[in-house]
């Protein structure tokens, strides 16, 4: 709207006041949306980053595999293995100083041949005696979980596998396993052209993917061959089969994202905390779950592994 500088007639003048007025409303509206989130639901607050009053800091496993247990009733369940291999806090992010309240967890103790300098600098300036203590503070993995400012745990406290306790619900993330580029059968599930007499070379091709000269361009979004897996994705309101606290093992029923020994991130399921009528909401509040973390003297007395008890009975074995 700023090279219209030149006035011939009347036409031109009320066009460009036209343009000069819509760019001045559209600024205008921007400046009203400053500091705005936008989401997937038309600018509410999406329901996985909502705030849900106190929220405590998740843990960091390894993917060990999969198992099958099968229950009282005969009911089988795939399970998932993590391993949390000696998760304990970093660093403290405090509000004033960072803007946010959360704490940085790491995971999979490693030797110090394996850290850089500036990694080998970063665990001594945040180690408790302000020395590295090997092997335990001398880390493979380092990821960050925000918290309320209530669930502030020291550097250096442990996060063991009974952080979390059967019954309850877990959001898992991690990356998914890499394809490579594969073509539109595989990645987005084409059925492919026909097989029959007549089709030449053309079994797997994705088929037209434009128009003519209107538009005369691919839309961005169309499903075309490229690569596939490799990203990060989060599975949520998995429910915690058994705690083993001599192995620091984790059971959770169902699949998640990665392949063995890919450190996932394990979290309290927001989902199920914002419905009251939900397990974990009960359990929360019976203490069950700890706030905001199990402390170390009731771990001692805890038994060697914990189960889920409280499953409802089917109707009708057969």
């Amino acid at each position: 709207c700023l090279g219209y500088h030149i006035i011939i007639t009347n036409h031109t003048c009320l066009y460009k006041m036209f343009i000069v007025g819509s760019g001045i409303l559209r600024r205008a509206q921007n400046r009203m949306y400053v500091g705005k989130r936008w989401t997937q639901s038309n600018g509410r607050v999406s329901r996985r980053r909502a705030e849900v009053g106190d929220r405590r800091t998740g843990v960091l496993a390894v993917k060990a595999g999969m198992m099958a247990s099968w229950d009282e009733h005969g009911n089988r369940h795939a399970l998932t293995v993590l391993h949390v291999d000696g998760c304990r806090v970093v660093q403290v992010k405090e509000a004033d100083k960072h803007g946010y309240t959360g704490l940085q967890v790491g995971v999979c103790p490693r030797k110090g041949k394996h850290v850089n300098r500036p990694m080998m600098g970063h665990f001594a300036k945040w180690s408790p005696s302000n020395q590295v203590d090997y092997p335990y503070m001398l880390l493979r993995r380092l990821e960050e979980f925000r918290i309320s400012p209530k669930a502030v745990l020291p550097v250096g406290h442990p996060l063991n596998a009974n952080h979390f306790v059967p019954g309850q619900f877990v959001d898992i993330q991690g990356v998914t396993r890499g394809k490579g580029f594969q073509g539109v059968m595989k990645r987005h599930g084409f059925a492919g052209q026909p097989a029959s007499h007549g089709n030449s070379k053309a079994h797997r091709v994705p088929g037209s993917i434009g128009q003519c000269a209107t538009p005369s361009k691919v839309f961005k979004g169309k499903k075309l061959p490229g690569r596939m897996g490799g990203k990060r994705r989060t599975i949520q309101n998995l429910l915690v089969h058994r705690i083993d606290n001599i192995r620091n093992l984790i059971f959770v029923r169902g699949a998640i994202p990665g392949a063995r020994g890919t450190i996932v991130r394990v979290t309290d399921s927001i989902g199920k905390y914002l419905k009251p009528q939900m397990r974990y909401v009960q359990e929360k509040e019976s203490g069950k779950i700890h706030f905001p973390t199990t402390p170390l003297d009731i771990q001692k007395e805890l038994p060697p592994i914990l189960h889920y008890e409280n499953e409802p009975k089917p109707a009708a074995v057969f």
